[in-house]
């Protein structure tokens, strides 16, 4: 799908590679995918098409020069981070990479808040991942330079959702009609958690597949209640498979479980393979934020419904829009 943005500059007038501290998004966190509507997304996946574009022709390019991004992860992370450091070094700004925090003062017993206050007097931009849930709105009260949420624990990965979405919009051509089943740990996968809230921006049917132990949680499940959108759970995919345009699978997270005899229970429940699949629409699009440990078979990697490797080319363009409009340059 070609998102439309022929006319974006009448909209938001924004000048090639320039300094514009009037435009949307400039100066601004991103924590949650509450803080977005319609015209929002419209410009955020405008700018991502226009940075698809741009990579395809050239490469890279000198609109961040002299900007410099702190990605400050508390938790494992290889596709998001690295995501967050190819965006801001093909836009041409610098990246202070912070994996291991146990190497830094935090492991010293230093507080989130003088983390942030410190790290921003070296960059421009603070991108943040944190096991505790609300983290990142804390890191934001207190600091004075543009936060993006990265996963704060359980909650939310707001940015995932933006490249999920924009990645249904790629591949579907559109959003309103579609039925999406979310399959697998819907509990503690905070990708479904946001992704879920973005949806209701949109005309959809969700389904919730996963076992007990990993439902959806009541209070997304009520959230999305409230703003009337058809929502159902199930414990077989079976029941959905066929009626399903937009599969989106989640690993069961062995590091969210308190009781490993409960994950072992879990572990294993639903499997994508290319038997199962052919019970599927010709025409839907498997997703999954990765990484997998075997809940889809790498055999069905071939198949051309398989979105997950292009969703996460999908994410590199939405991450460098986030943060050229951020930094306020577009």
């Amino acid at each position: 799908m070609t998102i439309q943005t022929a006319n974006l500059n009448q909209v938001n007038p924004y000048l090639p590679f320039g300094d514009r501290q009037d435009a949307p998004f400039y100066g601004k966190d991103i924590l949650s995918v509450k803080q977005f509507n319609h015209a929002d997304l419209n410009y955020i996946f405008g700018v991502a098409h226009e940075m698809q574009e741009m990579v395809r022709r050239v490469g890279t390019f000198d609109m961040l020069k002299g900007k410099i991004l702190t990605n400050l992860f508390y938790e494992p992370s290889t596709r998001t981070s690295s995501s967050f450091t190819a965006a801001m070094e093909r836009l041409g700004g610098s990246v202070i990479p912070i994996n291991e925090v146990r190497y830094s003062s935090v492991a010293k017993g230093e507080s989130l808040p003088d983390t942030i206050r410190s790290l921003e007097c070296y960059s421009d931009v603070i991108v943040l991942r944190h096991p505790e849930t609300g983290s990142a709105a804390l890191a934001a009260q207190y600091g004075r330079k543009p936060i993006i949420n990265a996963g704060d624990g359980t909650g939310e990965h707001p940015t995932q959702a933006l490249l999920d979405l924009f990645t249904i919009l790629e591949e579907m051509g559109r959003v309103n009609g579609l039925t999406i089943t979310m399959l697998g740990d819907l509990k503690y996968g905070r990708t479904v958690h946001s992704l879920a809230r973005l949806l209701t921006l949109y005309n959809v049917k969700l389904n919730y597949v996963s076992p007990e132990l990993l439902r959806m949680p009541a209070d997304v499940i009520k959230e999305i209640g409230d703003k009337l959108i058809p929502q159902a759970e199930y414990t077989s995919l079976d029941e959905v498979l066929a009626q399903t345009d937009v599969l989106y699978v989640t690993r069961v997270q062995k590091e969210r479980f308190e009781n490993p005899e409960d994950y072992e229970k879990v572990r294993g429940s639903y499997v994508i393979t290319p038997e199962l699949m052919t019970k599927a629409k010709s025409d839907m699009i498997v997703m999954h934020p990765l990484p997998r440990v075997g809940e889809i078979s790498m055999d069905f990697d071939d198949d051309p419904r398989a979105a997950y490797f292009r969703q996460m080319e999908y994410g590199l363009y939405v991450r460098m829009a986030l943060l050229a409009l951020v930094l306020g340059k577009t």
